[in-house]
């Protein structure tokens, strides 16, 4: 080989692990001649120390980019032929770096990927397994005998540069678990040969706290949700009956078996369905399509509806446990000043409302609130609102409320909802929605155990609250009826007036009586957006994201 094999450790936050790995690793790598590269994703002094004490090479990055930016770093930081990835919590077992690097020297450049036995290994603490699902973390072994095998799992994953060099660099956008099987599938498509070299064995370990019961259910749960998201990354999905009947048998092999794998495999079926039910992630934009739309009609129900509605009780009940809705609800409550707050709604009378339950919860507040309400009528909502805006002095108000009439407030809404909006600094915001909940927009869902999210942009309802400071810009609105790319205009004036704008998740709401667009034409409403953006600057689809989670 033109160049030394280079052995490469992408670690964070784990000195320990990586201790134990490296004094497997640097005996053999000199005796070879091999070097080590550590890549430490995200800089860490302990690490760097464990590094140095070993003789490896050090390269960080900043901030956390993820374990296939870990690997893309040291692909980029050395020039050796043959790249030998593991993960920072192995020990290699005698012979290993031999065994690659002789399968190496010996197979043809069409085997890119060559791989070894992985063997998980519990330390510290007692795991017991009946032994037919394998262990708490991941393994692998093709047999006794040398073979072309499907993959090459990261902890123990040997390439070829020129492999790297016909199929590209690994995508940093794939999470972990999956990271390394979307390179691996490119290679399999271009007609590259991974293999399995037996010689070439490793533990993979877990040791102290992280080889518990509870730690390893943890880490298998992140691990289910990672496996489902690549899996529709994939189009290989199975269905949600399916994850239910795969989470309810992993939930009786623990007592039928007296095996310690029935928790960890319920807790990774259970981290699968978890994803399932994940708030979807915006579409990309397709030909055709309008950008300030949000591709998603928004609407829940059936089984996954009444799954939704179950996750949002115990997010309720987890809130409450925790103490954080006390804590809000005391402080929203006691925090002067009292403001003043225009809550502007249209009640329809000809189909069914929830403006009643709204106008008693709104009453509660310890805030001035002046609530206005009107009939939809021959006119569209914008239009309704700006007549009831119309005999107002709206200067006099610190913040004005646009309320839909088939929403359901949460008890000790407008309170805990101002008062996380005015200390985060927000000047447009909206509260979250609940998962069982009609939303287009995939940002405005709530994220479990925060307070706020920060994001670019705010939809036009079912709630939107306007600070003082935007009226001057917002009020009175557009002459639009439905409003359809209003937000997307919004959103691009925040950016150039440089306001905070967010979705408050300790009061997410319900929008489930009527779904998004039920009441008035689509193709009306997007004419309207189309003519109404056509010379105003808005906010794309693929703009809209959370910038930040506040907790």
């Amino acid at each position: 080989m033109p160049q030394a094999p280079t052995i490469i450790v992408p670690t964070r936050d784990r000195p320990g692990y990586l201790d134990v790995a490296l004094a497997s690793i640097a005996p053999q790598a000199a005796a070879l001649g091999a070097g080590i590269l550590v890549v430490d994703d995200g800089l860490s002094a302990a690490t760097r120390a464990v590094a140095a004490r070993h003789g490896a090479r050090y390269v960080a990055h900043t901030t956390p980019r993820g374990l296939n930016a870990a690997r893309n770093t040291a692909i980029a930081s050395t020039e050796s032929a043959l790249l030998v990835f593991v993960d920072d919590d192995v020990a290699v077992r005698p012979g290993w770096l031999a065994a690659l690097t002789g399968a190496a020297a010996r197979l043809p450049a069409e085997v890119g990927v060559l791989t070894g036995p992985i063997v998980p290994r519990i330390e510290d603490h007692r795991f017991r397994a009946c032994g037919r699902e394998g262990g708490p973390v991941t393994g692998q072994d093709f047999g006794p005998d040398e073979v072309d095998c499907a993959h090459a799992w990261g902890a123990n994953m040997t390439i070829r540069r020129s492999a790297i060099e016909r199929v590209g660099a690994f995508d940093e956008a794939r999470e972990l678990y999956g990271d390394e099987q979307e390179w691996q599938a490119r290679w399999k498509a271009s007609g590259g040969r991974i293999r399995f070299v037996p010689a070439a064995a490793l533990d993979h370990r877990r040791a102290g706290d992280d080889a518990r019961l509870r730690a390893l259910c943890r880490a298998a749960r992140a691990r289910g949700r990672a496996s489902r998201r690549f899996d529709e990354f994939k189009g290989t999905a199975p269905g949600l009956g399916a994850e239910l009947r795969t989470l309810a048998g992993c939930a009786l092999h623990g007592p039928r078996r007296r095996c310690a794998m029935g928790p960890v495999m319920t807790a990774h079926a259970f981290g699968r369905l978890e994803a399932v039910l994940e708030p979807p992630s915006a579409p990309g934009l397709r030909s055709g399509e309008d950008a300030f739309t949000s591709g998603s009609g928004g609407v829940v129900g059936g089984v996954r509806g009444a799954l939704l509605h179950a996750r949002d009780l115990w997010l309720d009940v987890a809130e409450t446990l925790s103490g954080r809705r006390r804590r809000l609800t005391r402080r929203a409550r006691t925090r002067p000043p009292r403001r003043r707050v225009l809550v502007l709604a249209i009640e329809r009378t000809d189909v069914p409302s929830l403006m009643a339950a709204a106008r008693a919860e709104l009453a509660r507040s310890r805030h001035e609130v002046r609530l206005l309400v009107c009939g939809p009528g021959a006119r569209g909502k914008f239009e309704n609102l700006n007549a009831l805006l119309a005999g107002e002095d709206v200067d006099a108000y610190d913040w004005v409320l646009v309320l839909d009439d088939d929403v359901t407030l949460p008890r000790g809404f407008l309170d805990r909802f101002l008062c996380v909006a005015q200390d985060a600094g927000l000047r447009l915001a909206q509260p979250a929605h609940r998962l069982h909940s009609h939303a287009a927009w995939a940002v405005t869902y709530r994220v479990p155990g925060a307070a706020w999210h920060e994001t670019t942009f705010v939809e036009i309802g079912p709630v939107t609250a306007f600070r003082r400071e935007t009226f001057g810009a917002l009020l009175p609105f557009p002459d639009l009826r439905m409003g359809w790319g209003l937000d997307a205009h919004w959103a691009a004036l925040a950016r150039e007036h440089g306001w905070r704008l967010g979705v408050v998740d300790a009061t997410p709401v319900g929008h489930t009586l009527r779904p998004p667009a039920a009441t008035y034409a689509r193709d009306a409403a997007l004419a309207e957006g189309r003519a109404f953006l056509a010379d105003r600057p808005y906010v794309r689809r693929d703009e809209v994201r959370t910038l930040e989670v506040h907790r």
